[in-house]
Parts: C-alpha cells; sequence; structure tokens
C-alpha cells in the first residue's frame, strides 16, 4: 500500500506515524492500531499452520500517546487442539492495554445442520459508490454505506446499518497485512458503527472481542449492527461481519459515554 503505514520499526520497539492519530484526542493514537499491533504481534509470534485465530479479546484501559511502542507476548497454553496468547501493549514504559488471543486447530466439520442466521443479501463493494471521504477518517480506511449512513456527525440515522470497509495502509511498513491483521483492525469499528446517534458518536470503547470461524478471504470486511444497549453512560454493541464470500464471525465491545478532548 503506497499511503504511509500506521507504525514503522525502530529494532523491537514500534514509532507511531501521524496516521494513526486517534479521534478523541490529538495527542492519542487511535483503538483500531492498538487491537492490530496486539493481533500482529500474536501472530507473529505463536501462529501455527493448523491453526486458526478464533477469538481476539482486547481491554483498553490507557490512551496511548506517540511514544515508541513495545509489545509483548506470553504462551499461556499450548495443547493439541488449543493455544492461548497473552500479550501487552505498552508505550512510554506504561502499559495501555492487553489481549488474550485463542487459536484453535481447524478439523473436519460434523455433520448435521445447525440454524444459522441467513447469508446477508448486500451488493458487493465494487458495485457500490464510494462515499464521503470523511467517512473514513480522512484516510484511515475506505468504506462503501450499504444501509443506514451516515455514521458520524450530526445527522447520523439511528437505525440498522450495513457497510463494507477496506484497508488503505498498511499496519507495520514492510510488513504483510494478513487476514487475521486485516481483521482485528477493522474490528474496532464495532463501537462507533453500533453506538453512534442522531447527535454523533459519545462513546468510547474500553474493549473489542472479535470472533472468527473462518479468516477473511478478501480485502473487503463487511460490517452489520447486530446490538446496541446502553444504561447509565455504558454501552455494549455488536456487529456481525462478512467478507465477499459470506459471513466470517462477530465483534462486540463495551464502552463509557465520553466527550472529545
Amino acid at each position: 500500500m503506497k499511503n504511509e503505514p500506521f507504525f514503522t520499526h525502530d529494532g523491537d520497539r514500534y514509532l507511531p506515524t501521524a496516521a494513526s492519530r486517534g479521534p478523541w484526542n490529538p495527542n492519542s493514537l487511535h483503538g483500531r492500531v492498538v487491537i492490530g499491533l496486539l493481533g500482529h504481534a500474536i501472530e507473529a509470534a505463536h501462529g501455527e499452520a493448523g491453526f486458526s485465530p478464533a477469538r481476539l479479546t482486547v481491554d483498553m484501559y490507557r490512551l496511548p500517546g506517540f511514544d515508541p511502542v513495545e509489545v509483548t507476548t506470553r504462551l499461556v497454553r499450548a495443547g493439541g487442539r488449543i493455544k492461548v496468547v497473552d500479550a501487552e501493549f505498552v508505550s512510554g514504559g506504561v502499559g495501555m492495554g492487553r489481549a488474550t488471543c485463542q487459536l484453535l486447530r481447524r478439523t473436519e466439520a460434523p455433520e448435521g445442520d445447525v440454524w444459522s442466521p441467513p447469508p446477508w443479501d448486500a451488493p458487493a463493494p465494487d458495485d457500490i459508490p464510494a462515499g464521503d471521504p470523511r467517512s473514513g477518517m480522512g484516510g484511515m480506511w475506505a468504506t462503501r454505506m450499504i444501509s443506514g449512513g451516515p455514521v458520524f456527525g450530526e445527522g447520523a440515522k439511528p437505525g440498522p446499518r450495513r457497510l463494507w470497509m477496506s484497508e488503505v495502509r498498511d499496519l507495520v511498513a514492510g510488513e504483510t497485512l494478513t487476514p487475521f491483521v486485516r481483521a482485528a483492525l477493522a474490528a474496532d469499528f464495532t463501537s462507533p458503527f453500533a453506538h453512534a446517534g442522531d447527535k454523533g458518536l459519545a462513546y468510547i470503547n474500553t474493549d473489542v472481542t472479535l470472533y472468527l470461524h473462518r479468516l477473511p478471504a478478501t480485502r473487503w470486511i463487511g460490517f452489520e449492527v447486530a446490538d446496541h444497549q446502553a444504561s447509565d453512560g455504558v454501552a455494549i454493541g455488536a456487529c456481525r461481519l462478512h467478507d465477499e464470500r459470506g459471513p466470517i464471525g462477530v465483534s462486540s465491545c463495551a464502552a463509557l459515554a465520553q466527550r472529545r478532548g
């Protein structure tokens, strides 16, 4: 990808670029790059042929600034059918977030029919005109709105929403954007997509959980809002995820009422 990546290498550390800036504070990183880098480090250190990352949970308890970043990983369990890995995101020497990833061995599917929601009937991304570039935070991602837009700002329409999202930047300079990292980066979009209302986005997510029964096979990932609930400034949201071949999983998050600083 030709656009500036979110991070560059500095030995074992990662240096955030201006492209990784988040929406809540001009001196902080976007949550998606935190999640993406944790997923990248877990996959690089502990990914294994035959295993599929089925769950990634990331807790984000501080807003990282633009200090150099280190990511440490620890193998918690290495079994024949399941692997569990922990990781920590350290910015400027301070822990800012942590992740747990569960990797499951792929095997033969059992016989029998099990109910699942019908496949979505969305048009292909290439059949949808490109929307307002501002919907991608000025070049952080690309989207093709299917229904329910706009997402951000005054006038956002509450109700069912669906869109396609695609990455336009590498996560780390010189590193291939893998299907798992692509999904991890995108998963943070669950919060604004599920939580934005007619007064804009007023919730900041504190975590993300990504469930995948398979990795995305195409560069576009489809989001379909499945739920939003909120009480006393605490919200939860969920989206169903698709690629151009069909469903791939679900993502969910918790969030707190928040004003931009």
